[in-house]
């Protein structure tokens, strides 16, 4: 069990750049009725990881960069939630997170580029909950990376969509959960994003346009979802 006298929530912001996005305000904002001390880590700038166990849930949020091309702070990440796990932990990744949690459980072949890469609000189809998802739910998205399924027995497939086969998993029976969609992304966040993204990926700027284009839609799942996984 995780060595913990008392709750405690830690957000492992993995942003590159917080003046394009800030995931620690996103996620923080999503706990915010919960109660639970929150507190926070930047790994990218050099802040040391806590000791695995501290704290009893841990949100491992998205990045910038790609997870097929890991720094080292990523790979010391990688090795950190591997331990949080053993010791017992909650942990939830989104995105870039939600993939680090494949690397660090099932290795580098876990995960690849996409096919089909994904930008902008999409519906995204439950077929397992999983003690943490309720129902197909819309929310946005953006990732040039995915989750390989089939990449370990313990992968337990919860959503997918057309383009992305592993949209949410579940660690086998382990309370260790990932979300490819950015749910804690509220529609006018996620319109800056789309409009950073133009010029921070200018040879995708065909994503973005589109996912601009498009009708939002935003099932706002991320305080329930946040409270289901802090109550676990």
């Amino acid at each position: 069990m995780c060595g913990m006298t008392a709750r405690r929530l830690l957000v492992v912001d993995n942003a590159l750049d917080h003046g394009f996005y800030r995931p620690l305000e996103h996620w923080a904002a999503a706990a915010g009725g919960s109660g639970l001390q929150l507190d926070s880590v930047h790994p990218p700038s050099g802040e040391h990881l806590p000791r695995a166990g501290l704290h009893s849930h841990v949100i491992l949020t998205g990045c910038e960069g790609s997870i097929v091309k890991r720094p080292a702070w990523a790979e010391r990440e990688a090795s950190w939630v591997a331990e949080c796990v053993r010791a017992g932990c909650r942990v939830l990744g989104s995105c870039w997170g939600h993939q680090l949690i494949a690397v660090a459980l099932a290795g580098p072949a876990s995960v690849r580029r996409c096919a089909r890469p994904e930008f902008g609000w999409l519906r995204i189809e439950v077929a397992d909950g999983g003690g943490l998802l309720e129902e197909g739910f819309s929310a946005f998205v953006s990732h040039f990376d995915e989750v390989i399924p089939g990449c370990s027995e313990a992968l337990r497939v919860l959503a997918s969509t057309a383009d992305c086969a592993v949209h949410a998993f579940r660690w086998a029976d382990l309370p260790v959960w990932g979300i490819q969609a950015h749910p804690e992304v509220g529609v006018a966040d996620g319109r800056a994003f789309l409009a950073g993204a133009l010029e921070r990926w200018p040879e995708h700027a065909a994503l973005s346009e589109r996912g601009l284009a498009a009708e939002p839609a935003d099932s706002r799942i991320a305080p329930a979802l946040v409270d289901r996984f802090l109550q676990y």
